[in-house]
């Protein structure tokens, strides 16, 4: 029976598999195997081959272990915003925004965008981001979404004054090309988006509305 395994394992090695793939295939111990496979060469081309199905399976490992970890960190501070937004649940401030965002910011892809044109509203939410978030003043952007007929000079500047973001922190501006030749609404002053790149902050969001909804028995 001994012979048999080792004619396999042979024929196996000689055909450029890993000790790994012959350990599964010819029931022996690595030891053994070891002593019979030792003098086999396998080629540069075998060799090659792999090397490289080693840096992908490793890769891979490591990919399922940083996934792991990035599983465990989500749900760590899911469960601790969980019960944070017990102690917040009085703050007028706290519940507004939250369930401002909830309504109409980004839900998808641990994004942070809200986006609105009314400029009190984005101060309500600058005003949130940073009493309530704790986002330090050079993680905002700001992006602005405006129709051709409403670009203007001074839009850029006007919505810095209301978000109180440096203009080197916007992104470039969206003109939006229309085919009407005269402004339906003088006083619109297109759309803006606060974005911040935080994907902790977003998890912590998702916790902070779980945990509001437990205190409304939701």
């Amino acid at each position: 029976m001994k012979l048999e395994e080792k004619i396999k394992a042979v024929a196996l090695r000689k055909r450029g598999k890993s000790y790994k793939e012959i350990l599964k295939q010819v029931a022996v111990s690595k030891a053994s195997l070891s002593i019979w496979l030792r003098d086999i060469e396998l080629t540069s081309k075998q060799k090659d081959k792999l090397y490289t199905r080693l840096r992908q399976r490793n890769a891979y490992k490591g990919a399922k272990a940083n996934q792991r970890k990035r599983i465990e960190k989500t749900k760590l501070i899911i469960k601790n915003a969980r019960k944070e937004a017990k102690l917040f649940f009085r703050s007028p401030l706290f519940l507004s925004g939250l369930m401002l965002y909830w309504a109409e910011g980004t839900k998808r892809g641990e994004q942070i965008n809200f986006c609105n044109s009314d400029p009190q509203m984005i101060k309500f939410m600058m005003k949130w981001f940073r009493e309530i978030c704790k986002i330090p003043e050079t993680k905002f952007r700001i992006k602005l979404y405006i129709h051709q007929l409403h670009c203007r000079k001074e839009i850029e500047k006007y919505w810095s004054i209301i978000t109180r973001i440096p203009l080197s922190q916007f992104q470039k501006t969206y003109i939006k090309p229309t085919s009407l030749k005269h402004r339906k609404n003088i006083l619109y002053d297109g759309t803006c988006a606060i974005r911040i790149n935080d994907k902790d902050l977003f998890r912590k969001m998702k916790g902070w509305k779980l945990g509001v909804l437990k205190q409304f028995r939701i």
